[in-house]
């Protein structure tokens, strides 16, 4: 299985974050991973999925909180839910590593809460310090900060080993080495 970066961040987001966004779907997407958001075509979901496509080579993946949402045109895989805000913990469960860009939204807000509860390792990219105390006091070993979105990128490279997720065939079964 390839590598899921959750890309999470407001609908009604600032400008530097959309621009971070974008500039990590870019990075995310030169390596092959998969980005995962909210799939909506609006704010950071929409900036990082286009990101990814400007340069090619990733899937984009959007959970949609219901069928009346408009989907981003970047989203390859859009999966409508119809959970509404409860789609969150598919995006934080489904995701490898999540990734906030902006904490401007009740909703991106409980996607890191939600992250760090499920023991996912999770990066702030340019939030302020007070947010980042807030979050490493949930989870102190869970949560880093990024000035930048290289900066994650580069945390989550040595997060990970530099490896790659792996892929079915190399899980161990029962078994033994049968490829399933």
């Amino acid at each position: 299985m390839r590598f899921i970066v959750g890309v999470m961040g407001p609908a009604k987001a600032k400008k530097k974050d959309l621009d971070n966004a974008r500039v990590l779907g870019e990075f995310i997407a030169r390596r092959g991973w998969v980005v995962l958001t909210g799939g909506r075509d609006l704010g950071v979901m929409d900036a990082a999925c286009e990101g990814a496509k400007r340069v090619g080579g990733s899937l984009t993946v959007g959970i949609l909180p219901t069928a009346k949402d408009r989907v981003s045109c970047h989203v390859d895989v859009p999966i409508i839910t119809e959970m509404g805000s409860g789609r969150n913990n598919i995006n934080v469960l489904t995701s490898d590593v999540v990734v906030a860009c902006g904490l401007s939204g009740s909703g991106t807000v409980s996607e890191v809460a939600l992250a760090v509860r499920a023991g996912k390792p999770v990066i702030l990219v340019d939030a302020a310090p007070a947010d980042v105390a807030f979050f490493r006091k949930l989870g102190k070993r869970l949560v880093s900060a990024a000035g930048s979105p290289e900066e994650a990128i580069e945390l989550i490279m040595k997060q990970m080993g530099g490896r790659k997720r792996r892929s079915h065939s190399e899980e161990p079964t029962e078994y033994g080495d049968l490829a399933l």
